[in-house]
C-alpha cells in the first residue's frame, strides 16, 4: 500500500547573528544552511497494517507525513501510495487518503460539525445513500449523539477531537495518516479515540500510520514501529522486538503484606538494581535471563504479597535507543530542523 525508497526532503534556511549590524549585513550578504529534514529512509507497508511511525521532535515525522500526503514534494527518492504519486495530488488519490493533524482542525469555528460534514461530503462527491451510513456508523462508533449540532466554539478539546476524526473520515478513506491525535486530551479521551482507531481499522481494513508521544497509543494500536532520529531510520520492526533489543531487562513489581529492609532487596539483586522502593512496594530491574530466579528468592525469603513481571516502560526504551543511535552517529547524523525537522505550514489534507 505504501512504498518509501531513498526519500530525502531537505530545506534551504537562512541564517544570522543576533543585532543590527548583522540584520543590515543580511540586507546583502545572506548566510544559508541546508537542513536535512528526512534523509535517505526506505520501507514498505502492507494493505491493513497499523505502524507506529516514532522519533523525538526534530526527527521528520511529519515532514513524511505531508510528503506521503502530497503536501511536500520530496527532494528525491520514490514515493507511492496505493499505487499513486502522492505530490500529483489527483482526485482519486485524493479520495483514499486522509491526514489528521492532532494540532490543526478543519471544523468551522462558528458553525455546528454537522456543516463541515456536509461540507467534507460535497468535497469528495461522497453518494447520500452512502453518506447517511457512514454517518450513522461514525456516530455511534464515536457515542457523538448531539454533539454535531452544537457549535464547535462550544465543544470541549475531546468532543472536537471527535467530531475531527468524523469530519476526515466521511469518504471513507482507506490510508490514515495520524499526527499526534491524542494530543491534549485526558486519560479517558485517549482511550475512545485509540478504540475509535483500532475499530475503522479492523472495520474496513485501512492502513494506519500513526505518530504519537504518548506511548500508550503506540503499544495499543501498532504491533509494528518504524523508528527515525534526525531523517534516518532507526528501527524497522516488531514493537517487542524493540524493546527486547533495546533493553533486554524486566521489571519485577514487589508488594510486600509487611515492611521489607532495603538492604534485604539488595541481596536480592545480583544482576540489576532496585530501582525504587518504601515499606510495602518495589520496582527491581533485572536482566530477562534472571527474572526466574530474583522471582524464587523473593516469593522464598520475603513476605510477598502480590507479583508482576513486566517489560520496561515504552519510554525509558525510546530515550535510549536514542542516545545510542546519537552517540553511534557522534555528531554525522542529518541536521536537524523545525519543529519536526522541516518548517511546517498550516496546510492539511
Amino acid at each position: 500500500m505504501i512504498r518509501v525508497r531513498a526519500l530525502r526532503k531537505h530545506y534551504t534556511v537562512h541564517e544570522r547573528a543576533p543585532g543590527i549590524a548583522a540584520a543590515v549585513r543580511a540586507l546583502f550578504v545572506r548566510e544559508k544552511k541546508t537542513v536535512a529534514a528526512v534523509d535517505g529512509i526506505d520501507f514498505d507497508i502492507a494493505p491493513g497494517e497499523r505502524v507506529g511511525f516514532l522519533g523525538p521532535n526534530g526527527a521528520g515525522k511529519t515532514t513524511t507525513l505531508k510528503v506521503l500526503s502530497g503536501l511536500l514534494h520530496p527532494t528525491s527518492g520514490e514515493v507511492s501510495v496505493d499505487g499513486f504519486e502522492p505530490k500529483r495530488r489527483q482526485d482519486a488519490f485524493l479520495k483514499r487518503i486522509m491526514l489528521v493533524l492532532g494540532q490543526k482542525q478543519q471544523l468551522l469555528w462558528d458553525l455546528p460539525p454537522s456543516e463541515t460534514f456536509e461540507l467534507n461530503r460535497a468535497v469528495y462527491d461522497v453518494p447520500r445513500p452512502q453518506y447517511d451510513e457512514t454517518l450513522r456508523e461514525l456516530t455511534a462508533l464515536l457515542e457523538l449523539g448531539d454533539l454535531v449540532r452544537k457549535p464547535t466554539r462550544t465543544l470541549s478539546l475531546g468532543e472536537r477531537m471527535k467530531c475531527e476524526l468524523a469530519a476526515a473520515l466521511i469518504h471513507r478513506p482507506n490510508v490514515l495518516f495520524l499526527d499526534e491525535p491524542t494530543i491534549g486530551l485526558d486519560v479517558s479521551m485517549q482511550a475512545t479515540v485509540r478504540d475509535f482507531v483500532k475499530r475503522y481499522n479492523e472495520r474496513n481494513a485501512a492502513t494506519l500510520i500513526l505518530t504519537s508521544h504518548y506511548m500508550e497509543d503506540v503499544a495499543y494500536l501498532c504491533p509494528r514501529v518504524i523508528v527515525i532520529d534526525k531523517g534516518r531510520l532507526v528501527h524497522d520492526g516488531s514493537l517487542e522486538d524493540l524493546v527486547t533489543r533495546t533493553r533486554p531487562d524486566k521489571r519485577i513489581v514487589l508488594r510486600f503484606s509487611k515492611p521489607v529492609d532495603a538492604q534485604d532487596l539488595a541481596a536480592l539483586v545480583q544482576r540489576g538494581k532496585v530501582v525504587s522502593h518504601d515499606a510495602g512496594h518495589s520496582v527491581l530491574q533485572v536482566h530477562k535471563d534472571a527474572v526466574n530466579a530474583v522471582v524464587g528468592r523473593a516469593l522464598s525469603t520475603l513476605p510477598v504479597s502480590d507479583l508482576t513481571v513486566e517489560n520496561p516502560p515504552l519510554e525509558e526504551v525510546m530515550s535510549e535507543l536514542f542516545a545510542r543511535h546519537r552517540g553511534g552517529a557522534n555528531g554525522g547524523g542529518a541536521n536537524g530542523g523545525g519543529a519536526d525537522g522541516g518548517p511546517r505550514d498550516g496546510a492539511g489534507a
